[in-house]
């Protein structure tokens, strides 16, 4: 049991700093927005990676990482093939969660909210963004499906590449955006001791935003 020992013993010392009340925005996208940026400046590895879990009607629950594409006043974007094992999920259960850990700053965020689709425009927008490879590809996927060998995706992309050529390529209708509207958002920021600062906002009776500190 030697490699589980190690394991057990593996951790690390988190001192950055401290999260404090007084230095949060009283709204928790803007609040985010601040970090973001922050990590942003700090140049840390693809910090726009989060972990989305989507659960069926029944609540078994599925998590897979994905990339956030938008931030707006209500809520997160992503983008996805509709038919995929989360689109399918989120067609029977429309609640989900996310979690953005930036180890680098020794910070964790964690998002609990309401999904649905973004509008044809706003989905077409981005399809029409992307670079022509990845355009290509959302094409030739048929996403969480199983299949025989990769040789269908690359005669796939092949076929595709041949259909549109140089003319401009449409966004598929089984593909596009969801946003994520937050009911409850909480902040984890590393400290010594394992005496972890998490502050939670949660949404009230009134739809105003209440922060409380939770105990690591």
């Amino acid at each position: 049991m030697e490699g589980v020992n190690s394991i057990a013993d593996m951790r690390r010392i988190y001192q950055l700093q401290a999260m404090l009340e007084k230095d949060m925005n009283e709204n928790p996208i803007k609040q985010f927005e601040n970090w973001w940026q922050h990590a942003i400046d700090s140049k840390i590895d693809e910090p726009n990676a989060m972990s989305l879990a989507t659960a069926t009607a029944s609540g078994k629950p599925s998590v897979r990482t994905v990339l956030l594409k938008g931030i707006k006043e209500n809520g997160f974007m992503f983008f996805t093939n509709y038919q995929s094992r989360k689109g399918k999920e989120i067609e029977e259960n429309p609640y989900v969660s996310l979690l953005f850990f930036w180890k680098e700053l020794e910070r964790q965020v964690r998002i609990e909210g309401s999904i649905q689709k973004l509008s044809t425009e706003d989905s077409d927008e981005y399809f029409s963004e992307r670079p022509h490879e990845s355009q290509i590809g959302a094409w030739s996927s048929p996403q969480s499906s199983i299949i025989e060998s990769r040789n269908l995706l690359q005669n796939k992309m092949e076929e595709y590449e041949k259909r549109f050529g140089a003319n401009e390529i449409p966004r598929p209708d089984y593909w596009g955006g969801y946003i994520i509207q937050p009911y409850s958002m909480e902040f984890w920021q590393g400290r010594p001791g394992r005496l972890h600062d998490r502050l939670q906002y949660t949404l009230d009776e009134n739809n105003r935003w209440v922060m409380k500190r939770l105990a690591p």
